[in-house]
Order: structure tokens, then C-alpha cells, then sequence
């Protein structure tokens, strides 16, 4: 029997979704399992483009059904809906990150048009949908990155009430293809940050000059270069600062689609994880007789079920956001950095155990191991998002608000306010609803009520020994604090969404004996930082805690695991 926790193409069936949906999505893991397993692999070894899966995709209407706000929507099915968005994220993963990558920057291109009040380009980006093409996101350059203060595209007035865009980009993912690429500048006669400027591109205009891939892969990750680019008013998506916040409030959106796409690579290589290891016999017995190797592979299984939860859960709160609730500019980050390190996780766990069947050619799980290391660099450092999660801390921690209960989220509605985010700025005064009665809710199971020790530890960490103002300059001592932080947040919506699910206490019990290690292991880090006060240093191992043990309890979690062997292979 296939295990409900985990996606698998034999058995899946989105009932939970309307008609259309359900058609769609089964549609594409149709097309993939129909493709077999040694055209997938070949695929992606040659380095070919996608242009046969975007002929399905074009075909199927699938970008333009998921990808068509409401508001411009020329059908009843299209919207933007992010629970059905995250659920072929995770198809798209499992088949491979190159068929992701090319659908994850059309929706980063698709950001500051949705954002426009352009009416033209809008209408411009719904038709090229519906035509089958991609999009891009003309935002980082070689020189600065994604440092937009520091653009050097810039835009010339040519006289006429137009420009003329001089200047290059580079990591575009679809440089090479997109009808559309949104692209940040700033106006060459405008100083700070009233001159900024977000414009729609064509990548086959002639003044629109393709340098070359920067990676070695089917994903086309572009540098381009424009000369001259002629753009009129129905090209200028934003100016000033709202140009400002359209690029962070894209990075919003698409930010999280990274997290489900971990959790699809994950899924494939367990299955095959699972099956080589436990028909593979080493000195008369199964590789998965060696108590090791079930330890590692019953905590990547875990692992990924707790990636699975949370970052369902945080679908219901960029679904239920709006102006007075922006919760979910914490969970995005959460998703984009802790979610995906814990793909790197899952991932290295099974490697441990298949070893060198990891590098063989014929697997899926060689590209798995490369590819599941993009995502935490991807839309951010794992650095960079870890600072903007302690943004939060205070608020979320130390001084809850009164929030009715955020509902699960799989009605057939628009998520309209993800492109009328407002001003990007205010992170700190973002509150958070009280993180307690999840943990309450799970009071009698062994592992969660150790955690909830650690987590009452870190609040008293930060109301007596949080760091000083020296100390609040020192990124490293901080991004201790971080990972720590980020483990309650974590802990806390896979709870809420267990409870709404129903989930296997042994599974739970068994997750929350990983991230009881988790956190003993930063509070160790914390302690041994360079500028850590006395205080401090006591205070992270007095938050060194064991994990309730169970055999019982672990040798029910590994008659899940080892069910998965054969539960899935594709098809050659």
C-alpha cells in the first residue's frame, strides 16, 4: 500500500482540487511517466532544452490555467491559487529541477507585471500565456548580484516620452526563450531611488542580444545584453519606488516554490534510496538489517514528512494574508531556508546508506544529489534568509497577537493581495499569533514536550541573554540565533498541521526527536562562538536536551520506511 504521507505517481489522485486541477496535474505526471525513466536521465545529461515539455505545457494550457490572475483570466479555471501552484511544484521536482526551473522564473517574470497597473502589458503577458510561452526575471547583474541599489541597466530618454535601455543582466533563467522579461533599471537622468525602473522585454528583439548560459545544464540561466532597447510606454511596468517593491514582492511570491520543489527530489530519490538499500544484502543480510543505516534512513523519512507539513501549512497563510496579516513574510524565508537545508539533509542521509550507487548514471538520484543543493542559493542565501527570519524573533516569540485561526486552504480562489503586497518594508512590526497552543495541542507526546522545553529556553534566552548591541553586529554569532529561532517556527507549523491532519503520532513523535537533536546541536554551535558572553555560553548548554527514546515506537516508524521499496520505480 503506497504511504499517503508521500507523493507517488501510481496512486496519485489530487481529489482535493476541482475538476480542472485534477486533470492538469495528472496530465503532466502522465506526460512524464509516459517519457519513462532513460529519456528523462538522457535529457538531462545531454543538457537539452526543454522544448518538448513546454510544447506539453502549451498545449495543455498548463502555465496559463495556473499562472492567469483572475482579474485578467479569459477562462473560469485560470487563477492564481497557490496551494495547486506548490502541488506542481513538487511534480515538477520529482521529474527533475530543470522542468521546475524553467516554470519557477516564468512565474518570477510574471511578478511585476501582475503588480502593474499597465493594462496593456498585463494583457500582453495574458496572451503570450496563453500561447504557450515562458517568462523572465531581469533583475540580478554579474557585477552586483541581486543588489538592486546598484543597477547599471540603464535607461536613456530618447525624446520621444520613451528610453532607450543600455546595459546587462545576468543569471536570467528563460533569458534565451521568454516572450516577456521583466527587467530592472534605473533612469540615467533621475538620481536615488525615484529613477528606479521595472520594463517588459522581448528576447527576440533585435537590440536584445542572448550572451550565452552561465551553467552547465538544461536550464537556461542567461546572460543578455541590451543596446539600445527601444521602451514605450506600454513597456514600463513601474517607476520609483513602486519598481522598488515589486522586485521584493516578487521574490515573495516565487520564493516560495522552492520549498515543494525539494520536497518532489526528495521523494524520488527515497523511493530509490529505500529499494536499492533494502534488496542490496552485505555479509548475508540486508543492507537495511544494519541498525545505522535505519536510523539514518527512518530520520530522512521523518525529515521529509516534517518538510511536507510545514510547508503545506504555510500555503494557508500566503492564501489568507492581506494587509493586517503578513505572517506569512515569515514563513516565506522558512520555506525558502529550512525547508530546503532539510532537503540537502534527507538527501545526504540516504546517500550514507547507497553510497557510490548515488553517482551511477542510471539512477535519478545522481542528479537528485546535485540538483537538491541549488534551491537554499537560490532567491537568497540561506545567510541572507536566516537574517531576514530574525527580523521576526521578537514578535513572534515574546508578543503574540490575537488571531482567529487561519483555515485550511484548497478552495478554488485567487490569491489576489500576493500582487498588491504594498510597500516592502515594516517587517518589524509584522505580529504573529501565540506559537504555544500547537505545542499544547501535542502534550502528551514525548518528544514534542522536549522541544517545548528548548523552545521556552530560547525565549528566556532572549528576554536575558539576547546579544548586545556590539554583539548585533557580529552575522555570525546572530545566525546561531537564527537557526534556533528557526526551528521553533518550523516545529510550530508542522504541528498545526498535523493536528489538521490527523498525522501518525509515532511519526510525529519520531520528527520532533530529530529537531530535539537539531536544536541541542545549535545550541552547542552558539556556545562555542568566538564572542559569545558567559551567560550566553551557560545558557546553550543548559538548552542541550535528549531525545525521548522508544524501540517500539522506532520499529513501527521503520515498518513505514521499509514499505516504500518497490512502491515506486518509474517506468524505463
Amino acid at each position: 500500500m503506497a504511504d499517503p504521507l508521500l507523493f507517488n505517481p501510481r496512486t496519485y489522485d489530487p481529489a482535493h482540487f476541482d475538476p480542472e486541477t485534477r486533470r492538469l496535474l495528472r496530465a503532466t505526471v502522465d506526460w512524464f511517466e509516459d517519457r519513462g525513466k532513460r529519456r528523462l536521465i538522457e535529457d538531462y545529461r545531454s543538457r537539452a532544452w526543454l522544448a518538448e515539455f513546454l510544447a506539453f505545457a502549451a498545449e495543455e494550457q498548463l502555465f496559463a490555467t495556473f499562472l492567469t490572475p483572475s482579474a485578467v483570466a479569459e477562462r473560469a479555471d485560470q487563477r492564481w491559487d497557490t496551494a495547486r501552484i506548490a502541488a506542481l511544484n513538487e511534480i515538477l521536482g520529482f521529474y527533475g529541477l530543470d522542468y521546475w526551473y524553467a516554470w519557477q522564473v516564468t512565474i518570477l517574470g510574471l511578478g511585476p507585471v501582475w503588480q502593474s497597473d499597465n493594462a496593456a502589458a498585463r494583457a500582453r503577458a495574458a496572451g503570450l500565456l496563453a500561447r504557450g510561452e515562458v517568462f523572465a526575471f531581469g533583475l540580478s547583474e554579474r557585477a552586483h548580484g541581486a543588489d538592486i541599489y546598484s543597477t547599471d541597466m540603464l535607461l536613456e530618454p530618447d525624446g520621444d516620452g520613451g528610453f532607450l535601455a543600455s546595459g546587462s543582466k545576468y543569471y536570467i533563467g528563460n533569458g534565451n526563450a521568454a516572450g516577456l522579461v521583466s527587467v530592472f533599471g534605473r533612469r540615467a537622468d533621475v538620481e536615488g531611488p525615484d529613477g528606479y525602473v521595472f520594463f517588459a522585454a522581448d528576447s527576440r528583439h533585435p537590440a536584445y542580444h542572448l550572451v550565452k548560459n552561465v551553467v552547465d545544464s538544461s536550464k537556461y540561466v542567461s546572460e543578455f545584453r541590451l543596446a539600445d532597447y527601444p521602451v514605450g510606454p506600454d513597456d514600463v511596468l513601474h517607476t520609483g519606488r513602486a519598481a522598488f517593491d515589486a522586485a521584493l514582492n516578487t521574490v515573495n511570491v516565487g520564493k516560495f516554490n522552492l520549498c515543494t520543489a525539494s520536497i518532489g527530489i526528495c521523494e524520488h530519490a527515497m523511493y530509490e534510496a529505500v529499494t536499492h538499500a533494502h534488496n542490496r544484502v552485505l555479509y548475508g543480510r540486508p543492507v537495511t538489517a544494519f541498525p545505522h543505516v535505519r536510523r539514518e534512513l527512518a530520520d530522512a523519512y521523518v525529515r521529509l514528512v516534517g518538510m511536507k507539513l510545514f510547508s503545506d501549512r504555510a500555503v494557508d497563510y500566503f492564501r489568507s494574508a492581506g494587509p493586517d496579516d503578513r505572517r506569512y513574510l515569515l514563513f516565506n524565508p522558512m520555506t525558502k531556508m529550512k525547508v530546503t537545508t532539510e532537503g540537502e539533509k534527507v538527501i545526504d542521509l540516504m546517500w550514507d546508506v547507497i553510497a557510490a550507487k548515488g553517482f551511477e548514471k542510471d539512477t535519478y538520484f545522481a542528479q537528485a544529489a546535485v540538483e537538491i543543493r541549488s534551491l537554499p542559493k537560490l532567491e537568497g542565501t540561506v545567510h541572507v534568509n536566516l537574517a531576514l527570519i530574525l527580523k521576526f524573533l521578537h514578535n513572534h516569540l515574546l508578543a503574540p497577537a490575537g488571531y482567529e485561526p487561519v483555515p485550511a486552504r484548497l478552495d478554488a480562489a485567487d490569491d489576489a493581495f500576493l500582487f498588491r503586497q504594498g510597500p516592502a518594508r515594516g517587517l518589524g512590526s509584522v505580529r504573529f499569533h501565540d506559537w504555544r497552543p500547537a505545542f499544547d495541542a501535542y502534550s502528551g507526546v514525548p518528544n514534542v514536550v522536549r522541544f517545548r522545553q528548548q523552545a521556552d529556553a530560547l525565549c528566556d534566552f532572549v528576554r536575558t541573554a539576547a546579544p548586545d548591541e556590539e554583539q548585533s553586529r557580529d552575522l555570525d554569532l546572530l545566525l546561531s540565533v537564527g537557526q534556533l529561532f528557526a526551528l521553533v517556527v518550523h516545529g510550530q507549523l508542522i504541528l498545526e498541521q498535523a493536528r489538521a491532519t490527523d498525522l501518525d503520532v509515532d511519526v510525529l513523535d519520531e520528527l520532533f526527536s530529530v529537531l530535539v537533536r537539531d536544536f541541542s546541536a545549535h545550541a552547542v554551535e552558539l556556545h562555542g562562538k568566538e564572542s559569545a558572553t558567559r551567560e550566553q555560553q551557560d545558557w546553550a548548554l543548559g538548552a542541550v536536551r535528549r531525545p525521548v527514546t522508544d524501540a517500539a515506537r522506532s520499529a513501527r516508524v521503520w515498518e513505514r520506511v521499509e514499505a516504500l521499496s518497490g512502491a515506486y520505480e518509474m517506468a524505463p
